[in-house]
């Protein structure tokens, strides 16, 4: 369907359906957007207890497995400690495990630590076939070492999928914890590689090779995090690290990593124990202060956020709503005033225009300005259409006024006309009436019959205007006439007279009010009947009474009509319209209208039984009477009489004769 039929209110909904979605999807997008950062914050101290903390201490617990099971790889007896520290280790597993499999950490992880955590489980879950090869000395130092190591690197490639806050800051500052405690995982490498050495009693091929590359990656890689870290932090690790602890470590390690010909590790067993926990658990304690402290750190702004948010949601909304709002009162005025010019329109192209023409028909007065009232709809382009569509309107009216007035001014010259050859009609007819009495001659009374005979088919057309202006023909009848005399009457005054045949007419009268009018409507009738037809056919003529009136019928024997044309004429019959000079050719049907309205007869058309057509003209019961008695003869009438009775006796008397032509 294209637009442009669309109805107006589904336009103006459609201008303001689009650009509210689009403003609605801005402001759901905008939400999204800034909500999901601030659940990314406040998510960081679930992933903190859910998983740092408890991975942290798996961490911790595999490194002094680690320690242990490579100091039983280096001796030749099981150690009791190490089986004691297996479940410790098999403690922080199964707590891990929880942590990770409930619902709160997996809500506020992301796909990629997902999948980290599940490598973390993988990975672990080998902790059990490689205390077996241990046991069984199936491995060597390097390889226990690598087994554990990988356990706690797979720990700290999760501990880095944390590091996703959408704050810059904390998000390094996240990162350089998670560096800190690689460095501390090279250290406890290196403690592992040591404590194996000093138990064998010198260092394996290989071993102080990698152990050198422990620790430079151990002080490369701490030094790179403590970059990243705050400017406090960096002063607490800063003063951290100039303990006693730190300083004696970090000068065994510069012996272990000289070269060493002797294979035999370069430091006293004890010291480098001491000294290694003791940096262990201080580097454990900072991170885990810190973690704490960027845990804090990240809930307050998570909450300045979500103020943020819900200010700037609850404004997007407003104006959303506001727009809203704006759109469907200016959109509903639009309609509304819209819908009031279409019905100021169709009220006076329906009902309006059309109830002054009949007013105006029927002769009342109509004040302009009263039906074509100026039409209020402010100053914009709305208000001009109105202005503009009074002056159409008030157009319309007065050219439907002059059109009345023109045709009521018409309609009097046609019936002025119509009189006026009226009065000379009957005063030919007069004439003619006074010579046909006192001719002898049969030749020249039978053109005198003749000429009598064209006055009245002049006086009828002459009524027919005076019918078509509204009005009504000056002759009348005081009392009933047989309808026998009623149809010969209307057969004289039809040219071919002679072709008409009344042939069963059941007695029967017509009160003397309806006389004219019906003769009128009969001879129109069977004028048509004779002027359509061939010249040597018959209209018959006959009556007969009915149930609630009299019928005649008008048959001819001519060529029919189609029963389109047929439909045609019956609506014309039935409805008596409003004369169109336009159809001048069916002026008789006009006339025939008119008279059957006015006196309540029934006029229809149908086809004839032997082809032809066959008018049926019902007169109503309130007009027939029974049958008066027969009048007097023509001959005995005196020259003064003036009685239409009397010409109708004469002219149904010669319409029944068939005169000689000269």
């Amino acid at each position: 369907m294209k637009t442009r039929d669309w109805p107006i209110r589904s336009k103006l909904t459609a201008l303001v359906v689009a650009p509210v979605t689009a403003l609605l999807a801005l402001w759901i997008f905008a939400t999204t957007l800034t909500f999901g950062p601030a659940l990314n914050l406040l998510s960081a101290r679930t992933l903190l207890y859910d998983l740092g903390r408890p991975g942290e201490t798996v961490v911790t617990e595999l490194q002094r497995e680690r320690r242990l099971s490579v100091v039983q790889l280096a001796g030749n007896t099981e150690l009791p400690a190490l089986a004691e520290q297996r479940g410790r280790t098999d403690r922080a597993v199964a707590e891990l495990r929880r942590r990770v499999d409930g619902e709160p950490l997996r809500d506020a992880a992301d796909d990629l630590l997902e999948t980290r955590v599940d490598q973390l489980v993988t990975a672990l879950a080998a902790l059990p076939s490689g205390r077996k090869f241990i046991d069984d000395r199936k491995v060597d130092r390097s390889g226990a070492l690598n087994l554990y190591s990988g356990m706690v690197s797979a720990a700290f490639q999760a501990f880095a999928g944390m590091a996703t806050l959408t704050d810059p800051d904390l998000n390094r500052q996240a990162l350089a914890l998670t560096a800190l405690g690689r460095s501390r995982e090279l250290l406890g490498q290196s403690d592992a590689l040591l404590a194996g050495a000093l138990t064998a009693g010198r260092f394996a091929e290989g071993e102080h090779t990698q152990l050198v590359q422990a620790i430079g990656n151990q002080r490369w890689l701490t030094e790179s995090a403590v970059a990243d870290l705050p400017q406090s932090s960096r002063v607490a690790y800063q003063r951290l690290t100039e303990g006693e602890a730190f300083t004696r470590l970090h000068t065994m390690q510069d012996a272990l990593v000289v070269p060493n010909r002797s294979g035999r590790p370069a430091v006293d067993a004890a010291a480098w124990q001491a000294s290694q926990d003791a940096v262990q658990q201080q580097l454990r304690d900072f991170e885990l202060s810190e973690a704490d402290a960027l845990t804090d750190r990240s809930v307050p702004m998570a909450v300045r956020i979500l103020v943020r948010l819900a200010a700037a949601g609850i404004l997007g909304l407003v104006a959303v709503v506001v727009s809203v709002l704006v759109a469907l009162r200016v959109g509903r005025t639009l309609v509304r005033r819209l819908s009031g010019v279409r019905t100021a329109a169709l009220e006076l192209a329906e009902h309006r225009l059309p109830d002054v023409v009949t007013r105006l028909r029927r002769g009342e007065q109509v004040d302009v300005a009263r039906e074509a009232p100026p039409l209020e709809y402010g100053h914009d382009e709305i208000g001009e259409v109105g202005r503009a569509f009074t002056e159409v309107q008030r157009t319309a009216v007065q050219a439907a006024v002059d059109e009345v007035t023109l045709r009521r001014g018409l309609n009097e010259v046609f019936l002025n006309i119509a009189r006026r050859s009226q009065s000379l009609v009957h005063r030919q007819l007069h004439l003619l009436d006074r010579m046909e009495r006192r001719s002898e001659d049969p030749d020249e009374l039978a053109e005198l019959f003749q000429v009598d005979h064209l006055a009245t088919r002049l006086r009828r057309h002459a009524e027919d205007l005076v019918i078509l202006a509204g009005s009504a023909p000056g002759r009348g009848w005081r009392n009933p006439v047989a309808m026998v005399d009623l149809i010969r009457g209307a057969i004289s005054e039809v040219e071919a007279y002679e072709r008409v045949d009344v042939t069963n007419v059941q007695p029967a009268g017509v009160l003397g009010r309806a006389v004219g009018d019906v003769i009128h409507l009969l001879a129109e009738l069977v004028e048509n009947a004779t002027a359509f037809s061939p010249p040597d056919t018959r209209v018959t003529v006959t009556g007969a009474q009915a149930a609630n009136g009299y019928a005649l019928e008008i048959t001819d024997q001519g060529l029919g009509m189609s029963d389109a044309a047929l439909e045609t004429a019956n609506t014309r019959l039935a409805s008596s319209p409003e004369f169109d000079p336009a159809q001048s050719a069916r002026l008789g049907l006009f006339v025939v209208a008119r008279l059957a309205a006015r006196h309540g007869v029934r006029v229809r058309l149908r086809p004839a039984e032997k082809g032809g057509v066959t008018a049926m003209v019902l007169l109503p019961g309130d007009l027939v009477t029974t049958e008066p008695p027969a009048g007097p003869d023509p001959a005995t009438l005196g020259p003064a009489s003036g009685d239409p009775s009397r010409r109708l006796v004469r002219t149904a008397r010669r319409g029944a004769v068939t005169r000689p032509r000269t």
